[in-house]
């Protein structure tokens, strides 16, 4: 029954990051209004807003205008309560550590997301989960100099870049990005997370060119990548440091 509630909890919220996403996306705030199909702007009834069971029964159409609805929104609701449900069940004994896990998957979906969407990491998102992964963990017992250190290499990685490439490589956003990593995983695991992030990117940038869907001077969108590998990372860091030996 506690996997079921946290699994609905998180399709929930799944949900809200649906409406923040599409509300950042046209600059207003999330908080005020109510939801609106994004295509005949219609005002949604509470029925047309549950979680998976809406799209399911209406068949991923709006009831209104009969556009189809981005699978984007029930792939996030599905993400979101997976991950919680995973994040339980690794951190069950431990309330704080949840608690920040259940948090920053939160932020990462909605980086994830918006960058793969629009190639950009919003200031207004990860400044806050920057502060937010120093402080929990702190409250966690992390050394505090040892989180400086890992989010100053994670700042500072592509700080270097930037300045190399002027810009043309990487942006300010993949700087803070960086520093919420450190300050989220630490040292090593910093490390690994890197590590993992341009596997990822490789196999799915060398996919993409074979089935030509990209060529080999297109640019892909790396927050998608240094956000799963910063989640797989966050669940199985310590294992992940002893694999690759850098314990």
């Amino acid at each position: 029954m506690i996997i079921a509630g946290v699994f609905i909890l998180g399709l929930c919220l799944g949900s809200f990051l649906n409406c923040l996403i599409y509300r950042l996306e046209i600059k207003s705030s999330p908080w005020k209004g109510r939801s609106f199909c994004p295509r005949c702007k219609n005002f949604l009834s509470w029925f047309e807003l549950i979680p998976i069971v809406s799209f399911i029964i209406q068949k991923g159409k709006c009831r209104h205008c009969q556009q189809k609805i981005s699978w984007q929104y029930p792939w996030v609701e599905l993400a979101a309560a997976g991950l919680f449900v995973l994040a339980y069940l690794i951190d069950f004994n431990n309330t704080w550590l949840l608690a920040r896990d259940w948090l920053m998957i939160l932020f990462l979906i909605v980086i994830f997301v918006y960058d793969l969407k629009h190639e950009l990491i919003l200031d207004k998102i990860v400044l806050p989960a920057v502060g937010l992964a120093l402080i929990l963990n702190l409250i966690l017992g992390y050394v505090w100099w040892e989180l400086l250190i890992a989010g100053s290499v994670g700042l500072g990685f592509y700080l270097i870049q930037f300045l190399i490439s002027k810009g043309r490589w990487v942006g300010g956003g993949d700087m803070r990005l960086g520093l919420m990593m450190g300050f989220l995983l630490g040292w090593p695991e910093l490390m690994v997370a890197l590590f993992l992030a341009y596997i990822l990117g490789s196999i799915v940038g060398i996919s993409l060119i074979l089935f030509n869907q990209k060529g080999w001077k297109s640019r892909i969108p790396f927050a998608p990548f240094l956000t799963t590998a910063t989640l797989i990372t966050m669940f199985w860091g310590q294992s992940l440091v002893q694999l690759l030996g850098l314990g």
